[in-house]
């Protein structure tokens, strides 16, 4: 038995805090409920290519895209895509007029799979021929298809539990009264039943939401009748008639907000004092973006693989049931510990965040912040009187400018923290900042480096005048971005890598462009304003000489380049004469030179010198035909 084999012993590196690699807690089931009423594919819109297309086109579009991004960025999250207002039926209750949308091999509500994809892509044609479109809202009849649809998308949802995933409906519709074609006590008895349903689904923790699709002469009124089957009043029902009010073109970006919407990472416990805790729940604000863990696939199944490790008895040969047992010698003398009992000795931390005291904001310096934030909210789901008790410190913290410091962390890698109060901003369309707090990683001081000192003559450091620093000024108030955020630009190289994994997985014979948005603004620099004020940097800086001194730098390199080359040749063509290249080819003695002695060859006869020995050998052979 080798000693402490998994390093159990050993230092443990400075490992990355959880709320930075964004482990998300939960997961979402969301179900897609859309209407597929003849009015969905007579109304028509202008898409992306400024070509018109139906609400029904416009709406299944926009969420094969989000499955698509889905699948990426969220890939354990399970959806279902259901259909109502439709001739064929197919769902586990029998409803009329309601379609669930699913593939072979896979559960109606379940993980977005690559066949799921490419065959909504296909819905258009699939659904003209096979499911069908009807208004399964009609006088004289009793059939009621919005509230079969509310009714199997709940069953959809019965999966799981609300403690450990959020389950929602989001609707598609361009029907803001879709029982306007009924009158008198029957409309009323089915708007009724209706709403019914739905506070009977939200009673159960879900959540439904409204995708309103306004047709070109007439705005969607929610107030007609999903503003009592949402429950909005007051502030809720303007914000949503102000998101409903946006251009049509974008449903899709209105759709990915409803999609990545702020999830809890997960649940702690704050303990302040004597024993007295409250219960916080914590979001990531910004978190970088990677490509994700790798999965090791079967070459035939294409399963992941479950790697699974055994342990024999060395002498026997026996399979050993017990769980593995890790020893540290001691004088001579192996001490024997357990898997439970390693891990309980490097315990540091108990998981909770523990109050340590307070101190002045104007403590707290721009260094001390290590990585991205956490933004911290109290829930009084386990703990009741959490969100009283942290209102109370939060207003005492604005008011005393103090922030908290904290102790948190795992069991390895404990952390002291700072815990900002954030106080409420509000706009006229709505809040822009919660009330809460940001919960900071504070740096240990080997974390801090010492500031290097130049000893330099700072009386011959050149220093820019006036002027100089008035032209700069103006130009960066030219280009200044209004409203920057970081999140308004993607990662190129990472959205080039999913895009060859889709291309993959979808079978596309071609990869999907992708808009690098980092590249600068051609069209912006080239803006009158804009190039005046270049052209007066560039003459306050470097004179009225600049092009010409630049061009003659230029001159310079090229004939010093030149230079390089030629006295590089030179040699190579004094060292080529003193090797019989033929004979050490036939020989095999290639291999015995220096990659500086097979460049000789190669400069010689104008061939490429990039690449490792073998590269150059084989070039060599081809050259000489050997």
């Amino acid at each position: 038995m080798d000693i402490d084999p998994d390093d159990v012993f050993g230092d443990e590196d400075d490992l990355e805090n959880e709320f930075y690699q964004e482990r998300d807690a939960t997961k979402e089931f969301l179900v897609y409920l859309v209407d597929a009423s003849p009015k969905m594919f007579s109304t028509s819109c202008p898409s992306e290519d400024q070509k018109y297309v139906s609400h029904f086109e416009a709406a299944t579009s926009s969420i094969s895209v989000s499955l698509k991004t889905q699948i990426i960025n969220r890939s354990y999250d399970e959806v279902a895509i259901c259909f109502f207002n439709t001739k064929e039926k197919k769902n586990l209750q029998d409803l009329t007029g309601v379609y669930v949308f699913n593939v072979p091999e896979r559960e109606d509500l379940d993980r977005p799979t690559a066949r799921l994809i490419k065959e909504f892509d296909r819905i258009q044609e699939l659904f003209s021929k096979q499911i069908g479109s009807k208004y399964g809202i009609l006088p004289g009849t009793r059939d009621n298809s919005l509230y079969n649809a509310l009714w199997a998308a709940q069953a959809l949802l019965r999966k799981g539990s609300t403690k450990t995933a959020d389950k929602r409906i989001l609707l598609f519709t361009n029907e803001d009264d879709p029982f306007g074609n009924i009158k008198g006590v029957t409309k009323l008895d089915l708007m009724r039943t209706t709403i019914q349903r739905a506070k009977d689904a939200q009673d159960l923790g879900i959540s439904i939401e409204l995708l309103p699709l306004s047709k070109p002469d007439d705005d969607f009124n929610v107030s007609t009748f999903y503003a009592d089957l949402l429950g909005l009043e007051g502030n809720n029902l303007a914000d949503f008639k102000a998101l409903a009010a946006e251009r049509f073109e974008d449903i899709k970006d209105q759709l990915r907000k409803r999609m990545f919407r702020k999830r809890k990472v997960r649940r702690i416990n704050f303990i302040i004092a004597g024993g007295k805790s409250i219960e916080l729940n914590t979001y990531a604000v910004v978190r970088p973006t990677n490509p994700g863990n790798i999965t090791w696939l079967d070459s035939v199944t294409n399963l992941p693989i479950k790697a699974e490790r055994s342990f024999f008895c060395s002498d026997t040969g026996a399979l050993l049931q017990d769980p593995p047992k890790y020893f540290q010698t001691y004088k001579s003398e192996n001490i024997m510990f357990t898997a439970d009992e390693v891990s309980e000795i490097k315990r540091v931390s108990t998981g909770h965040l523990r109050l340590l005291g307070f101190k002045p904001l104007s403590c707290l310096k721009d260094y001390h912040n290590l990585r991205p934030s956490t933004f911290v909210f109290p829930s009084d789901e386990e703990v009741v009187g959490s969100t009283c008790i942290f209102i109370a410190l939060h207003r005492s913290m604005l008011r005393l400018k103090r922030f908290a410091v904290a102790f948190y962390g795992n069991s390895t890698h404990p952390q002291l923290v700072a815990l900002i109060a954030q106080d409420e901003i509000m706009s006229p369309s709505g809040q822009i900042e919660p009330p809460g707090m940001h919960m900071i990683n504070l740096p240990y001081s080997d974390d801090i480096r010492p500031i290097e000192e130049f000893h330099t003559d700072t009386n011959l450091a050149p220093r820019p005048s006036e002027d100089q620093i008035q032209s700069a000024s103006s130009l960066l108030k030219r280009i200044d971005l209004k409203n920057f955020s970081v999140c308004q630009f993607a990662n190129p190289a990472l959205q080039k890598h999913y895009a060859v994994l889709q291309a993959l997985a979808l079978d596309e014979d071609e990869i999907p462009d992708v808009k690098d948005e980092t590249l600068p603004d051609e069209e912006g620099f080239a803006r009158p304003g804009v190039i005046k004020a270049l052209e007066e940097l560039r003459i306050c800086v470097y004179g009225e000489n600049y092009k010409q001194e630049d061009d003659t730098m230029g001159s310079q390199k090229t004939s010093e380049t030149s230079n390089k080359r030629k006295a590089i040749a030179d040699n190579a063509t004094k060292e080529y004469a003193n090797y019989d290249w033929p004979k050490l080819a036939d020989n095999g003695q290639l291999k015995e030179l220096t990659v500086s002695e097979l460049k000789y060859y190669l400069n010689v006869h104008n061939l490429p010198v990039a690449g490792k020995k073998e590269a150059l050998i084989s070039r060599i052979l081809t050259h000489m035909g050997k």
